[in-house]
């Protein structure tokens, strides 16, 4: 058993509250390698942003659970060597699917699991949901739960169509679970591919696919059960249209790719939404930046000349979200 406390990173109880409190959330991107956890280390740093280092069961079975654990607790050291004096790191785990597992990372260190039971049945999200909070909270652990589905594909998660969560649902679940936060489902999507042609319309200067709006009213109705609960957004990825078109000028075939507008999470960070998942659109700008090294300078061979350029990129995007989506900097000094 390893306490994440030892490791010098926090749960999210905190960061949630003064989140609503200030009405901006936090940054939850994914990752599965070094170059973008230094990337994400480095712009919270340099924003002195909360942020919290997501963590897939598939990128948890490719990077290795231990290892993780280091690389996290590293992540703590390399924010203070930064400059960063109080880091406000948190490890999540990104979309739990058992008991067993959700367990496993609290034993390993991590200090905030979520436990995705929004695939079942009503009554069985809500059994399993309160088994593992009544597990993690024994450590000072925090959860979030899922309630309504999102579609699209990314990692294990998969889901054909969406199905809005049902306001009048919330208070019941979280008062029988006990979770310290709800994913809900508005619209957002997961993958590159959030919205499949014909659910957009095209815009007719630029040519672009423009995306259904989010239903707010969703989400005023979640607030208005909720008043102060702290509410998580999945499949939140706006898929910078520069980063695919850069992809698709160097050999890449992304068709029709296409995510949630900025202007409308920028709306959602200041509700009680207090924290925003980012992942595909860091895939995009790593793929973007190796593509470009590869069809540039083909004789290159050197992993550091491709992988150094890609984290660049995401360092980039990452302080974009930071600083004009999400409004988290600062906010960890």
């Amino acid at each position: 058993m390893v306490s994440y406390k030892e490791l010098g990173l926090v749960n999210t109880r905190e960061m949630f509250a003064k989140a609503i409190d200030g009405g901006y959330a936090i940054p939850a991107f994914n990752f599965n390698n070094m170059e973008q956890l230094q990337a994400i280390i480095m712009a919270a740093a340099e924003t002195k942003s909360p942020v919290i280092l997501q963590v897939s069961k598939g990128a948890r079975a490719y990077a290795n659970q231990t290892l993780l654990r280091y690389m996290a607790q590293g992540a703590v050291e390399y924010a203070k060597e930064l400059g960063w004096e109080k880091p406000q790191i948190c490890l999540h785990l990104d979309h739990g699917d058992s008991f067993e597992t959700c367990k496993s990372c609290v034993d390993f260190g991590f200090s905030s699991v979520m436990i995705d039971g929004s695939s079942l049945p009503y009554d069985e999200n809500v059994a399993l949901t309160k088994k593992v909070v009544e597990y993690a909270h024994q450590f000072d652990v925090t959860v979030e739960a899922e309630l309504g589905v999102l579609a699209g594909v990314e990692d294990e998660v998969s889901a054909e169509e969406s199905h809005y969560t049902k306001p009048e649902e919330v208070v019941d679940f979280v008062s029988k679970t006990g979770c310290d936060s709800l994913a809900i489902s508005i619209g957002t999507s997961h993958g590159a591919y959030k919205f499949k042609p014909e659910q957009c319309t095209l815009d007719p200067q630029t040519g672009r696919l423009v995306p259904p709006p989010l239903a707010f009213d969703v989400l005023e109705g979640v607030e208005k059960q909720l008043p102060g609960f702290p509410i998580v957004l999945h499949g939140s990825s706006s898929v910078p249209q520069d980063e695919v078109d850069t992809i698709n000028a160097h050999g890449g075939k992304l068709q029709a790719a296409v995510g949630i507008p900025e202007e409308q999470l920028r709306k959602a960070a200041k509700s009680a939404v207090c924290k925003i998942n980012i992942d595909s659109d860091s895939r995009l700008a790593m793929t973007a930046a190796i593509r470009r090294v590869f069809d540039e300078k083909p004789a290159e061979f050197d992993p550091r000349k491709y992988l150094g350029p890609a984290r660049d990129n995401m360092k980039k995007l990452y302080i974009h979200k930071i600083v004009n989506v999400l409004g988290s900097d600062g906010k960890a000094e």
